[in-house]
């Protein structure tokens, strides 16, 4: 009851500040293979950005075009986050716009860092700082809610209002293909589904949340919100269903109660909070192969990500900080040869063969042994980026 009364007085608040919308429902449909993902029709975002410092696209560029990436940086994160971006600037097509959330004495050394890329570079993207922000009334707890400010990304939404759609990634993600093919995923997307994620695990044997957990969580194994897509317009728009009160609630209306229910219980913060989520509301959730979100989870014991035996890694998704130490050095070896690339220099000569001479000293653990894995995606971007600057030449 006093779950419900604390819910109703949340709506009551809150609905004067957002109006009732309402959204579609239909049954999900099934997950394209990882061809057509990259044949896929490019989806385009209907909202507006914010605009603010670094604004470097060409005015003729329609706002429309753009692929808005948000990422939340705290602690020691800005140059991790830096190689992170360079990595989607790098093989992208489309406009990019960057929603950087940091804590406000990195804003400057973000301005700075990006301002120093090259200007050709600097053509294909703009980006905005912004403060961590939360709810006023209980903003230490969400700050301080598994890792420094993670748990903003649950309040882009509420934040980016005139963005209608947007991708998430935690600092630690490498891209090695362009971020128009996860963009793409948009358009597969039916009347139901406002998010999209990988699962945790591909084999329940080694899963946490189904041997572990102590919550609801989606699926057989879980969802992993390092990469997160979201259809930001259906999250404000949808009323969700819950294990608090009979009553669906609005996402703004959701968190902070489910939050207070289940906060002695998660381990992994603001990712088990959207795994109860969409517990509840599956059909919302868009579920997109493991080789968008890799992880050493899925070589560590042996190769367990069949989409990235077929064609490769596209996203490489370095937590527990494998970019920083001994423990997994093909991990490592990708992010140090992104962070050394040379803006402007020939990406098969001084990105891709340096990369593949380095991992063959990783074989002895069986990550390095499927590296071939990450190369191979990333080549494929290689070729691609090279061809696509012949023609502009």
């Amino acid at each position: 009851m006093r779950c419900y009364l604390r819910a109703l007085v949340t709506t009551c608040v809150l609905a004067a500040v957002f109006p009732p919308l309402c959204v579609l429902q239909k049954p999900a449909a099934a997950a394209p293979d990882a061809r057509s993902l990259r044949t896929a029709r490019r989806a385009t975002p209907r909202g507006r950005g914010s605009h603010g410092a670094g604004e470097r696209l060409d005015a003729k560029t329609s706002k429309d075009e753009r692929m808005h990436l948000a990422v939340v940086a705290c602690g020691p994160r800005l140059e991790e986050t830096l190689v992170m971006l360079k990595s989607a600037v790098l093989f992208s097509t489309k406009p990019l716009h960057f929603h950087v959330f940091a804590e406000d004495h990195l804003h400057e050394s973000f301005k700075d860092a990006l301002d120093s890329w090259p200007a050709a570079v600097r053509l294909s993207f703009n980006f905005t700082t912004y403060p961590i922000t939360f709810p006023r009334d209980n903003a230490v707890e969400w700050k301080k809610l598994f890792k420094p400010c993670a748990s903003q990304r649950l309040f882009l939404p509420l934040i980016l209002k005139d963005v209608d759609s947007v991708l998430y990634v935690d600092t630690d993600i490498l891209f090695l293909h362009p971020v128009d093919e996860i963009w793409a995923l948009l358009s597969h997307f039916d009347a139901s589904h406002l998010a999209a994620m990988a699962p945790e695990h591909e084999e329940p044997r080694i899963g946490w949340y189904n041997r572990f957990a102590r919550h609801p969580y989606y699926g057989a194994t879980g969802v992993n919100s390092g990469v997160m897509l979201m259809n930001m317009t259906r999250i404000r728009e949808k009323r969700f269903k819950n294990d608090m009160t009979s009553v669906k609630l609005r996402w703004k209306e959701m968190l902070m109660p489910l939050l207070q229910k289940y906060k002695l219980n998660i381990t992994w913060g603001d990712q088990d909070l959207l795994n109860i989520i969409f517990n509840h509301n599956p059909e919302s959730l868009y579920v997109f192969p493991c080789q968008w979100n890799y992880r050493p989870d899925h070589c560590i014991y042996g190769s367990n990500c069949q989409q990235a035996e077929q064609e490769g890694v596209f996203i490489l998704h370095g937590n527990r900080g494998v970019y920083h130490d001994d423990k997994q050095p093909a991990f490592r070896a990708v992010y140090e040869a992104i962070q050394k690339y040379p803006f402007g220099e020939n990406m098969a000569s001084f990105l891709l063969q340096p990369l593949k001479v380095t991992l063959q000293s990783t074989t002895h653990t069986y990550c390095g042994r499927a590296s071939h894995l990450f190369t191979r995606g990333l080549q494929h971007s290689v070729l691609s980026a090279q061809h696509a600057h012949r023609r502009q030449r």
